[in-house]
């Protein structure tokens, strides 16, 4: 039976979704660290990287996974691979959760699943929107010309016509819904002429 401190807690903290020990001390200066340890072998909290928590029950959540992206690595905002399928332009299912951020590269594994976060440049953190969760929570997630391309920007093995093909981008998406004027431009924005290379290839393969 959990303990009135952790019924404290949990009612405090249940609507944060995932919140840190940061967060606790200002809510409680005298909180015993020692709860986290206790609580996360009795199954009461999932340690999320260190120093963040989550509840259990918001496992049962189907896209709180992608909300503790945006939470617990700042800032950072999802794209790469699994913004590309969440919009249907790859074929394959994306378990990991791929975004990018300023801070360096790094990953964690939890009860929710692996969190990877790949560097990009201050001047090359744009081109994301907010998008609405099931629970009504939201998070940041790349426009669909963004995640094309800091995916190619950041995997230069996408070089040539058959390595573009080999991503099986949706044609039918490729053709009616990706924005190609925002495409370029926001190629522009990169000043890089490996990805103009890049990006010109990709139009080719798929004959944009």
């Amino acid at each position: 039976m959990p303990n009135t401190s952790y019924i404290s807690l949990r009612n405090k903290f249940i609507e944060y979704g995932c919140f840190n020990i940061y967060q606790v001390l200002m809510w409680d200066a005298g909180f015993d660290s020692n709860n986290y340890t206790r609580w996360c072998k009795q199954g009461l909290l999932v340690r999320l990287r260190r120093g963040w928590f989550a509840f259990p029950e918001l496992l049962k959540i189907p896209d709180f996974a992608r909300y503790v992206a945006g939470r617990i690595y700042k800032p950072s905002y999802i794209s790469l691979q699994t913004a590309l399928s969440f919009y249907g332009m790859i074929p394959e299912a994306v378990t990991d959760i791929t975004s990018v951020s300023t801070l360096k590269t790094a990953e964690f594994t939890n009860m929710f699943g692996t969190y990877t976060y790949r560097t990009i440049k201050t001047e090359l953190f744009f081109g994301f929107e907010l998008r609405k969760m099931q629970d009504s929570r939201t998070t940041l997630f790349a426009t669909p010309e963004k995640a094309l391309l800091d995916l190619m920007y950041l995997y230069p093995e996408y070089n040539d016509e058959a390595a573009m093909l080999d991503l099986r981008l949706d044609e039918d998406y490729m053709e009616n819904e990706l924005d190609l004027t925002k495409l370029r431009e926001y190629a522009s924005r990169f000043g890089s002429k490996a990805l103009d290379i890049r990006l010109n290839t990709l139009i080719k393969a798929y004959g944009l």
